[in-house]
């Protein structure tokens, strides 16, 4: 069994496992949320998500690039923005409008939050039931910011925007001791995580670093390396006692670039075939991936359902239950606002895409034509079909 090839790497038209992965990341979420066991340490499946969108929102980029040659920041926007705003308000007003129907808006901590809610600073505001939401605070920053600096450094070069996410991560990692008096302790290595997705794809993408990664997309090496993760996973809780206070910050805080770059690790043996992508691709896992935007989100609503028909509900039953509610609750989200919402965007860009093509035709044609040498059509042809 040998190891995936560069160019059969850049051919993979999608990531099979990557549905399976998000599956796993939303269910330990609301495992550690609700009743969970505590050696789960459910909470680092917020990690494996930014890991996750770091990773995928470069790649979409870089092959952009590399199929026209440059990157749309319109089209970039307005797919994140049909992808993730509509949901993500719906369930805003949904936690609104109950809390304001139980009068609990101001006491619950909805109310003091909003004004954060709204401006996606989610990260900042305190506990309220979609204080969940803060990780949606972190992405939006980095998907608004992310882009721009690609764009910025050039699109050639991929070393200026490994460069730059490596000092991110390393910023990160020094703004993270003057930020543990907060109510989000840490909250930069958040952006650490994201960034370790950033560099994973920069070097993936690049013939030189996918040759210093390949060993690691050997089936047999992704089996090996699963078990690798998993002996991490369940290592979380023992690590973050060990660094506990080391510096005056929590040990939670210092295990999350550990679980970051394992995460990477198990996403690099994860882009090949093999019995663990197979496991990751199956349809179950899919069905949950495919809704665990929606699934993160619901999360509180989705409790708050299980404990009006069962108040006494606690421990591991109260996870499945809460998980199976959600799972329905997003299965309508996903049919009636993601799915609709994402091929709307999906017609807004194709039909700016239609409206710049007639307007350059236009401008072609009132332009003067003069004929070109055959020698330098010939050239400029080549050079085109050389763009990265």
């Amino acid at each position: 069994m040998s190891s995936l090839t560069h160019a059969d790497y850049l051919a993979l038209r999608r990531f099979p496992a990557l549905d399976g992965l998000r599956a796993i990341a939303a269910v330990l979420v609301v495992f550690f949320h609700y009743g969970g066991p505590d050696w789960l340490q459910g909470w680092a499946g917020v990690q494996m998500f930014f890991v996750l969108s770091g990773f995928l929102i470069t790649t979409l980029m870089l092959r952009e690039e590399r199929r026209s040659g440059r990157i749309s920041l319109s089209e970039f926007y307005l797919r994140r923005a049909f992808r993730i705003l509509p949901v993500y308000f719906v369930v805003l007003l949904v936690t609104v409008v109950a809390s304001l129907l139980y009068g609990t808006f101001t006491s619950n901590g909805t109310g003091p939050a909003l004004r954060y809610f709204l401006t996606f600073t989610n990260e900042f505001a305190g506990a309220s039931p979609y204080g969940q939401s803060w990780s949606l605070g972190i992405e939006q920053k980095f998907y608004l910011v992310w882009p721009l600096v690609a764009i910025a450094l050039g699109t050639v070069v991929l070393r200026r925007r490994a460069g730059a996410a490596a000092l991110g991560m390393l910023l990160a990692l020094v703004l993270v001791n003057f930020t543990t008096a907060h109510s989000n302790p840490g909250w930069p290595l958040h952006y650490f995580s994201i960034l370790t997705g950033v560099v994973l794809a920069i070097a993936l993408h690049s013939p030189r670093g996918f040759a210093l990664l390949r060993p690691l997309t050997n089936p047999v090496a992704q089996v090996i390396v699963s078990i690798g993760f998993a002996a991490v996973h369940l290592g979380v809780k023992p690590m973050s006692g060990f660094l506990d206070g080391i510096g005056g910050i929590p040990g939670h805080v210092l295990v999350i670039p550990v679980y970051a770059l394992a995460t990477a690790v198990l996403l690099t043996a994860m882009v090949t075939p093999g019995p663990m992508t197979t496991f990751l691709a199956t349809k179950p896992m899919q069905f949950v991936g495919e809704r665990s935007y929606s699934l993160y989100l619901v999360q509180t609503i989705a409790a708050t359902i299980a404990w009006f028909f069962w108040p006494a509900l606690s421990g591991l039953g109260q996870s499945f239950v809460v998980t199976a509610f959600g799972l329905a609750l997003a299965s309508v989200l996903h049919a009636t606002v993601e799915i609709p919402m994402i091929n709307l965007g999906r017609r807004v860009i194709t039909r700016q895409r239609a409206q710049a093509a007639v307007r350059a035709g236009v401008a072609q044609q009132g332009a003067p034509q003069a004929p070109a040498p055959q020698s330098e059509s010939s050239r400029f042809a080549t050079i085109g079909q050389a763009q990265p």
